[in-house]
C-alpha cells in the first residue's frame, strides 16, 4: 500500500514569528494587567528558566489567573478578534509552503503546546482541519476552570498526541516542522525533519 503524507507544523515560533501565550495575554486582558500578572508569577518563571518547576503547571497557573471563571464563548470571541487582528505574525513562508501541500493532497497538522482555542481560527485561514494543542478544562456552566484538560502539548506529548491521532505509524511519511526544543521528540520521530527555516 502507498504511503500517505503527513506534515506536521509547530505554531509558535515556526508557523507565526512570535509566542503567542504572552501576545493573547496582552491582547485580551491589556499591557498592564499581563504586567502586573507576570511581576507576580516572576518567582515561578525564573524557577521554571531553572528548570527547577515544570512547564505545564506555570503554564496552568498563568492561564487560571487571566482567565479562570471566563465564558467559553466569551473567550472564544476573543481568541476570534485575536487571529483577525494578528494575522500579520505569520510567516509568508510559512503560508507559502503549508499552501504548496495543500496542492499536493498532502494532510497538513498543527501540534503545539499553545492553547487550541486561539490555534484554531488561525489553523482555520490556513486550510488546517486537524489541530493537535493543549487543552482546556471547562466546567458544568460551560466557565474556564482555570485547568488544563489535557497535559500540555511539548516535548514527549507532542509524539503522545500524534500517534494518538495517527495510530498506523508504517503507513505514513512524516514531515515535521519546527523551531525549539519543545520540537525535539517530534523532529526526531520523523522521516523528513525541518527545524528553524524560516
Amino acid at each position: 500500500m502507498e504511503k500517505k503524507f503527513l506534515v506536521v507544523f509547530d505554531f509558535d515560533g515556526t508557523i507565526t514569528t512570535k509566542d503567542t501565550l504572552i501576545l493573547f495575554i496582552k491582547f485580551a486582558k491589556g499591557n498592564f494587567k499581563f504586567f502586573c500578572g507576570f511581576l507576580w508569577f516572576s518567582p515561578l518563571l525564573i524557577a521554571y528558566k531553572l528548570n527547577i518547576y515544570p512547564n505545564w503547571k506555570i503554564k496552568q497557573k498563568i492561564f487560571s489567573y487571566f482567565f479562570k471563571g471566563m465564558s467559553l464563548s466569551g473567550f472564544n470571541k476573543i481568541c476570534e478578534d485575536f487571529a483577525n487582528k494578528y494575522q500579520n505574525i505569520i510567516k509568508p513562508k510559512a503560508i507559502t509552503q503549508i499552501f504548496e501541500y495543500h496542492k499536493q493532497n498532502f494532510e497538513v497538522v498543527i501540534i503545539s503546546a499553545s492553547i487550541a482555542n486561539w490555534v484554531v481560527p488561525f489553523a482555520n485561514k490556513l486550510k488546517i482541519s486537524n489541530v493537535i494543542c493543549t487543552e482546556i478544562e471547562i466546567n458544568e456552566k460551560n466557565l474556564i476552570s482555570g485547568n488544563l484538560s489535557t497535559p500540555n502539548c511539548y516535548g514527549k506529548e507532542k509524539v503522545n498526541r500524534l500517534l494518538k491521532n495517527y495510530p498506523d505509524r508504517e503507513n505514513y511519511y512524516l514531515i515535521v516542522y519546527g523551531d525549539s526544543p519543545g520540537d525535539r521528540e517530534l523532529l526526531n520521530a520523523a522521516d523528513e525533519k525541518y527545524y528553524n527555516i524560516y
